[in-house]
């Protein structure tokens, strides 16, 4: 961030069919094989069994006082197509099914921009990157979350930017980690989630001090709720969006693999020059002009329906069948632009740790692969984040 009449959902025969390959895939083994290190930023080859079991020792859980991490697995989407439910929160949506951020695009018509705001973004030559993965025995990379329950203390917050921010309480403490860990610079988004209320907490440039803590600005959610931020008002990020539910989650995709199930939500994703607008649902822009090449926040690509998936990569490769259940993803709900930060870059979780062979993997998707898509008329209200089909506006 930086300051400046419902139709039935049901999941498509064609996400299953692939996704139904893809669990093939992973009982065959390919999905658990160890990947050597590229001596490039992410460099681990441990398995993903022992990466998860590393997650589990490093990554505590604030507000349980015992230091060990407590990250159930993720749970995929519904065979419905209802979306997604928090991991380790599992009675909390991941924001309701009919959210946009739980909507296929794969149908919607292309953005009459797509081809302008692909150049702005270097496309041609660019692959995607993403922002997540091992460290080199450092703080993850990747935006962590903390699950809470309501016996967990509440603080109040000092704002940069108080009057486009939520004042709360926030359950921020000692406990909390923090992206880049606790004496990280850059963005240090925490997030938080009370799994007894499904109330989702997220601070940007987040500061704790037991005399005081800070942060740049601040946004509580209702995860039961479509509702948007006031028009004009930033969140932790520069779209005025939430950050939870666009972040890949590694326990997610293998649920995801082994089910046969899709990873049903969108992706947020970084570009370095955005215009002074931004689109529905966003609620807040950060841009550097008028400029009507540039993408606005809230813009919401796809990636195209003849991306060869199949050919990605081989069935014998290790993690092949997860990074191909991002590809479907990615085709089906895209990527949505929610911040200022190099050309494409994607977002994850830190925790459960992502293995080495994935990420190299994932490092491959070519940008010039995607396209805009013009999402608007599955608007309801411009203070709702409900989408729904309309004539001419399908819903995958």
């Amino acid at each position: 961030m930086r300051p400046v009449g419902s139709p039935l959902r049901t999941t498509p025969a064609r996400i299953l069919t692939t996704l139904a390959a893809l669990a093939f895939l992973a009982a065959c083994g390919t999905a658990a094989a160890p990947a050597a290190g590229t001596g490039q930023r992410h460099g681990s080859s441990a398995s993903p069994g022992a990466v998860l079991a590393a997650s589990e020792a490093q990554a505590p859980v604030a507000g349980t006082g015992n230091g060990r991490a407590a990250i159930p697995p993720a749970q995929a989407a519904s065979p419905s197509g209802g979306g997604t439910t928090v991991p380790g929160a599992p009675n909390c949506p991941m924001f309701p099914a009919s959210n946009v951020w739980n909507t296929d695009i794969s149908r919607l018509p292309v953005n009459a921009h797509s081809a302008a705001w692909m150049r702005s973004m270097g496309s041609a030559g660019l692959d995607l990157h993403p922002d997540f993965g091992p460290n080199g025995g450092g703080f993850p990379f990747g935006i962590p979350y903390n699950i809470v329950t309501s016996s967990h203390p509440l603080v109040p917050v000092k704002f940069q930017y108080a009057s486009e921010s939520d004042k709360g309480p926030y359950p921020f403490g000692p406990d909390t980690l923090i992206e880049g860990g606790k004496n990280a610079g850059g963005d240090r988004h925490a997030i938080m989630v009370n799994k007894t209320t499904c109330t989702l907490y997220e601070l940007w440039e987040a500061r704790y001090s037991a005399s005081g803590s800070k942060a740049g600005s601040g946004a509580i959610w209702s995860l039961t709720s479509n509702r948007l931020r006031p028009a004009g008002w930033t969140s932790a990020d520069a779209a005025g969006l939430p950050i939870l539910p666009g972040l890949l989650n590694y326990g997610q995709v293998k649920a995801a693999v082994a089910a046969g199930h899709p990873i049903a939500h969108a992706i947020r994703f970084t570009a370095q020059s955005t215009q002074s607008a931004y689109l529905w649902p966003a609620r807040h822009e950060a841009g550097s002009g008028s400029n009507p090449s540039l993408p606005p926040m809230g813009a919401r690509f796809r990636l195209k329906a003849n991306f060869n998936v199949a050919g990605f990569c081989s069935g014998s490769t290790p993690y092949c069948a997860d990074a191909k259940a991002i590809l479907v993803e990615m085709q089906h709900y895209g990527l949505i632009l929610a911040d200022n930060g190099s050309d494409w870059f994607f977002q994850g979780s830190a925790y459960p740790q992502w293995p080495d062979g994935l990420i190299s993997l994932l490092k491959q998707i070519p940008a010039r692969a995607f396209q805009a898509v013009d999402e608007s008329c599955l608007m309801v209200s411009p203070d709702s984040g409900r989408a729904t089909a309309k004539p001419g506006c399908p819903i995958g």
